[in-house]
């Protein structure tokens, strides 16, 4: 098959690879119908995280079943499916309290990008629907497998509540979809920090209410200038850096609370500073599988559209330049076809 490789910082390449084959009897391996590019995979790309040796990217997907396991019974060959990418049993004691990023038996996707993928903990990890969908709502689907269960995640982390306030700090696919998600949750005002007039035009049609184009202190004080003086009920923080993270606490009302699931880098969070503002703090890679059956019918009726934060579409084989695209600010968010 093919596939994408980092081989370092700018240098994506698309490569023959071994096939993936059954290792474990809950391994699963399914043809992949849809991947994408992630706004996380451009700290490596960036060089922001290291790259010691060539290896496989991607952790998004969607596919049919080509084989499965002995153990797994949920999913069988032919049907299209659903996954998250953090791989979960479904049933050690953290995914039976709804934590299955956090799985005793997890293991992070990292192959995705290819034509075809092994899934570990396939029984526990794959949701399939009832058939196979239109294409027109594969987008969506594979929205929900990260960006779309990330930015929902990010909404119940930061409690937002029917009637509140919230702000979403960042304007990629993640925090898109956390302004879907927000809505979805009751909202009253959601605040999108964006400084991107595409974006922005986005994220009003998804839900928000209000743009906030400034940053740092001055993008602090319009979210106050909007809400009283007091800040937000809730802050979506979805990028990852210590300005993001700064911007999202000083944002948020005493008594508030932001969920963080930018992957932080080099971020800290002083303790007198937290212990004073009384804001509640929450965060982590988000438990999607938690939410697939929920989100697979959100879309599935029509009530959510997340894959319109794809605004580039590529063959696979052309993975590098939805790399280059996305860390030029030229696309949102590069879904990639086999």
């Amino acid at each position: 098959m093919r596939g994408a490789v980092i081989h370092a910082p700018g240098d994506v390449r698309f490569e023959t690879l071994a096939d993936p084959k059954i290792s474990r009897p809950t391994d699963a391996v399914i043809r992949t119908v849809a991947t994408c590019v992630c706004g996380s995979d451009l700290w490596p790309y960036r060089g922001a995280e290291p790259v010691d040796e060539p290896h496989p990217m991607g952790h998004e997907y969607v596919g049919i079943v080509e084989e499965v396991g002995s153990e797994v019974t949920d999913v069988k060959p032919g049907q299209f499916v659903v996954g998250s990418f953090a791989t979960s049993d479904n049933t050690c004691a953290n995914c039976r309290n709804g934590w299955q990023s956090s799985c005793l038996n997890r293991e992070f996707m990292s192959t995705c990008q290819a034509d075809y993928i092994r899934i570990p903990n396939a029984h526990g990890t794959l949701v399939a629907t009832d058939e196979h969908p239109s294409g027109d709502l594969v987008p969506s689907l594979l929205a929900v497998s990260d960006v779309m269960g990330t930015g929902w995640y990010a909404a119940l982390a930061a409690e937002v509540r029917p009637g509140s306030t919230a702000v979403v700090v960042g304007d990629g696919a993640v925090g898109l979809c956390g302004v879907i998600a927000a809505k979805e949750l009751g909202a009253e005002r959601i605040i999108a920090m964006s400084r991107h007039a595409s974006r922005q035009k986005l994220a009003l049609e998804f839900g928000a209410t209000d743009i906030i184009s400034e940053r740092g202190d001055e993008g602090i004080a319009r979210v106050k200038d909007l809400t009283g003086g007091i800040g937000a009920d809730s802050v979506l923080e979805c990028v990852g850096t210590p300005e993001s993270m700064r911007q999202a606490l000083h944002s948020a009302r005493p008594g508030g609370n932001v969920g963080f699931v930018g992957v932080p880098h080099e971020v800290s969070v002083e303790g007198q500073e937290l212990f004073f503002s009384q804001v509640g703090l929450r965060g982590g890679p988000a438990p999607v599988r938690r939410y697939l059956p929920d989100l697979i019918d959100r879309v599935l009726s029509g009530r959510i559209n997340p894959g319109r934060v794809f605004d580039l579409t590529l063959p696979l084989d052309q993975v590098a330049e939805g790399y280059r695209a996305m860390d030029e600010r030229r696309a949102v968010k590069a879904l990639l076809k086999p």
